[in-house]
């Protein structure tokens, strides 16, 4: 095993370990990395002495922070196609990791956003800690959110996925819990006696309850209190209405987050929003996945995303010139665009049922 390879793969017992390793970089994915996972993948379901597989990131900082954003901005502003290229083959390890058919048990601790959530929360053991921070971060930077995204905040209760996608906030084990993107809380102390213990499971059965007896209760989110206004106010018809609700409802939370909205792209609020109410009716991660590498095509060709990920990551200005600038500028075509259809160039995973990672 190459210790400077960004993706390390050992057994230990009859669990295949992968470990995202840039930790420098808190983990980003690559394209190269995307391959060596769903490689590991196809391996790790072929051989019949692997029980289970478990995802980690290496360092102390998280899991992983997403996809690589400034390899997705210099080729952005270059007019190329490689970030497309990688998005495809992303999705589709999304996808295989939601019906790989062992127990696949990702590690979530720290920093988790983006595609960190792709690798993780698609899995069937989701493991937070109390250092656990996850988030789809995509509106504040022009994008919308993807790997799966969509379908697993619109799956949330009621309104809570909406909140989440329209202010990019990140939450900890407790809601994260509540939201569905977790199923167990264990201290991040009893972390290595976790993966110890899992080494010595020969059945899947045998997997989720060692998981089930190194848990605890989480501690105690911040979104339960909020349930009433956020559900109140989400659930409005378009995204002026929902800051309008959230401004005139008389409660401090939900004047900030109104204000917090209105920090992020015009056009990928409206078109995130949009994206998440028609996941609801489409039924499947595929036909999501779908939906969200017309929206990830079409985003990545606009101007949006070349300026928020300037603002936020390359000259840290915070101060992102959106075009257009205001959500009464943003058109209804201007939303349809991005769900229209690819022609040659669509993902297509919901038209291959099976389709391996």
């Amino acid at each position: 095993m190459n210790h400077e390879d960004p993706v390390l793969l050992h057994t230990e017992g009859r669990v295949r370990h992968i470990i995202l390793n840039r930790p420098r970089a808190l983990n980003a994915l690559n394209h190269a990395m995307v391959a060596r996972v769903a490689e590991a993948l196809a391996d790790a379901e072929l051989d019949d002495s692997v029980t289970a597989v478990l995802i980690t990131g290496a360092g102390e900082r998280g899991l992983c922070a997403g996809g690589d954003i400034r390899s997705i901005y210099e080729d952005a502003r270059a007019g190329g196609s490689t970030s497309m290229d990688f998005w495809r083959d992303e999705y589709r390890l999304n996808a295989g990791i939601a019906r790989f058919p062992k127990p696949y048990v990702a590690i979530m601790d720290g920093i988790v956003m983006g595609g960190g959530v792709g690798v993780s929360a698609h899995g069937d053991i989701r493991v937070v800690t109390e250092r656990s921070r996850i988030a789809m971060p995509e509106t504040g930077i022009g994008f919308v959110p993807d790997i799966g995204g969509t379908y697993l905040l619109a799956a949330a209760p009621g309104e809570l996925g909406t909140h989440l996608a329209l202010t990019a906030d990140a939450v900890g084990a407790g809601d994260a819990l509540l939201c569905g993107l977790a199923d167990h809380f264990v201290p991040s102390q009893r972390l290595a006696e976790l993966t110890a213990a899992l080494a010595g499971c020969d059945t899947a059965v045998g997997i989720e309850e060692t998981v089930r007896r190194h848990a605890a209760p989480a501690p105690d989110g911040e979104l339960a209190a909020h349930r009433e206004w956020i559900d109140s106010c989400y659930r409005a018809d378009s995204v002026e209405e929902i800051v309008d609700r959230l401004d005139s409802i008389g409660v401090p939370a939900a004047k900030q987050a109104a204000e917090t909205i209105l920090t992020k792209s015009p056009t990928a609020l409206k078109v995130t929003l949009s994206a998440l109410r028609r996941a609801r009716g489409l039924g499947t991660l595929e036909a999501v996945l779908d939906q969200e590498y017309r929206t990830s095509c079409t985003a990545f060709t606009g101007p949006d995303l070349v300026e928020g990920v300037r603002a936020q990551i390359i000259d840290k200005d915070r101060n992102p010139q959106w075009s257009p600038a205001t959500l009464a500028e943003v058109t209804e075509a201007d939303v349809a665009r991005f769900f229209a259809p690819l022609g040659d160039r669509e993902l297509g995973l919901a038209a291959v049922p099976g389709t391996a990672a």
